[in-house]
């Protein structure tokens, strides 16, 4: 059972180094790559399928960052790269959101 232990120590040191409680923060962490490669999946279909992927785009880049997120509300020492990517992603939503209206409305 030494993977087991190997596996505790990794999970429980997810927290402590951003300041959060490590058991949400790894649940977060483990629980969102199911749907993380759901969504991705969504998006590579409608690719294929040459239909809208704002959606499947804006939940893949949101269960990648999930555990990010609430780091951002609780926790302490986040890399740039988080904040760079939140707002990379608020900016998506905002420009595909402006696109979709004007294309409705002319």
């Amino acid at each position: 059972m030494e993977w087991w232990e190997t596996f505790k120590e990794w999970f429980l040191s997810l927290g402590g180094k951003y300041g959060v409680n490590p058991y949400i923060f790894g649940g977060i962490y483990v629980g969102a790559i199911p749907f993380f490669f759901l969504s991705l999946s969504w998006t590579i279909r409608n690719l294929k399928k040459r239909k809208p992927i704002v959606l499947p785009v804006l939940l893949t880049g949101t269960f990648f960052i999930s555990a990010y997120l609430y780091l951002i509300i609780a926790g302490k020492n986040i890399q740039l790269w988080v904040y760079v990517f939140v707002v990379v992603m608020i900016g998506y939503g905002i420009y595909s959101t402006i696109k979709k209206i004007k294309k409705q409305t002319t």
